[in-house]
């Protein structure tokens, strides 16, 4: 029988760290706003996306490979040199700076404040799969093919807590999952994620303003604002991505 959990905060990727995943395939979101960007990235031509913890990482990768582009943020600002030591970022972490005519055929190494984080932390189980609202149904089609024993649905939150985008998004791929997920063994996160994408659903936006602190600090940033609404839209992307045991995420 099936097996599925889904974690929420920070400290559950933490925890996983020590845990057997060997039979497991997780999928990673951070709807706000680093899965949502590396699978744009990806369906607009990028060959890879290399997710790493911290900023000297990052430089390393730069330094050994001189073409890759450089994204991410702290605080939900592009890094710069101020913060970096050496060189201002080429991207930030939202998905419009990814369009076709920036990352197309390029290679790009990010760092996030939680997501880059998250993807690390499973980075030893079997599959290991960004998610997001914008691809729910090509990640479900992936994970049917894949056909894993225990699934793990991972929010990366943020900063320390859990994040309701990413419980929504969470919430979409059960929905999506349906019927198999209603004959597993699943914890009690599961209807709990799925219950609060079912009562936001009708209005995702009106749902963030009231319940996420993460769109509500966005929206309030004139340059972050429209990233909002982007990465609240479903199933504009049909592709899914893999994170593969050398750390660099490609589209399946």
């Amino acid at each position: 029988m099936l097996r599925c959990n889904a974690l929420f905060t920070p400290a559950d990727v933490t925890a996983l760290h020590g845990r057997d995943l060997s039979d497991t395939a997780c999928v990673v979101f951070d709807v706000f706003r680093a899965t949502t960007s590396m699978l744009t990235a990806l369906a607009h031509g990028a060959t890879a996306v290399v997710p790493v913890a911290d900023i000297p990482t990052a430089l390393e990768w730069r330094r050994r490979e001189p073409d890759v582009l450089l994204a991410g943020e702290r605080d939900g600002h592009r890094i710069t040199a101020k913060l970096s030591g050496s060189v201002d970022f080429d991207l930030g972490n939202s998905p419009r700076e990814f369009t076709r005519a920036r990352v197309a055929g390029r290679r790009i190494v990010t760092t996030t404040t939680n997501g880059t984080k998250a993807l690390r932390g499973c980075a030893h189980a079997a599959v290991v799969l960004p998610g997001a609202l914008v691809n729910i149904a090509a990640t479900a089609a992936a994970l049917r093919a894949l056909q894993f024993p225990k699934l793990l649905l991972i929010g990366a939150g943020t900063e320390d807590e859990a994040a309701y985008e990413d419980i929504l998004g969470i919430g979409a791929l059960i929905e999506a999952l349906q019927p198999e997920l209603s004959s597993a063994k699943c914890a009690d996160s599961v209807p709990l994620a799925h219950s609060a994408y079912l009562a936001a659903r009708p209005d995702f936006m009106g749902a963030i303003k009231h319940h996420s602190r993460n769109g509500q600090r966005l929206l309030r940033l004139p340059d972050l604002a429209a990233d909002v609404a982007v990465c609240l839209e479903l199933n504009t992307q049909s592709l899914a991505a893999r994170l593969h045991p050398d750390g660099v995420i490609r589209a399946i």
